[in-house]
């Protein structure tokens, strides 16, 4: 399988997005800082993106990206198509000329793996993606100590806000 850096970032980032989108646009720097991609790699990746229709674009400021449609409709596969990924495990790109313009020993093998890796991502939805890293990095919660004195008596709460 050629998956390349490419395609890896294109998923990361997507992830990033869907898990920001809700509050609004979100810039591609805030993605490039958090996910340690660059700003220029994901100018590019960011542009595929809207031309395949998987992201729109917003100007001004206050700008960034948001997704075109739901996670649930946004695959693994469409990403990295979107960013002209390619996902072959053939040596050949499946012309079957492998090994002096011949189909080589191992070509089935190659070409079920593909249809394997193609059925597998396709299943793969970007809202699993989020879901899971979501239940990964849990709620932030802050624990706050209330010890004012009610009453005349001392009480002890604990209250959890999210962060």
């Amino acid at each position: 399988m050629r998956l390349t850096t490419k395609g890896r970032f294109a998923v990361t980032a997507m992830i990033d997005l869907a898990m920001r989108c809700a509050e609004g646009p979100v810039a591609l720097a805030g993605i490039s800082e958090r996910q340690k991609i660059s700003l220029s790699y994901l100018e590019q990746l960011f542009g595929k993106l809207r031309r395949h229709g998987l992201v729109d674009s917003v100007r001004g400021p206050g700008g960034g990206y948001c997704l075109a449609r739901p996670t649930s409709e946004l695959t693994v596969t469409d990403i990295i198509r979107a960013v002209d990924e390619h996902l072959d495990a053939t040596q050949c790109g499946g012309r079957e000329n492998c090994q002096d313009d011949e189909r080589c020993m191992t070509h089935e093998l190659w070409t079920t793996l593909n249809d394997k890796m193609f059925e597998y991502l396709s299943s793969v939805k970007l809202s699993e993606l989020v879901e899971a890293q979501r239940n990964r990095m849990g709620d932030k919660v802050v624990v706050i100590q209330d010890r004012r004195r009610a009453n005349s008596r001392s009480r002890n709460k604990t209250v959890a806000l999210s962060g």
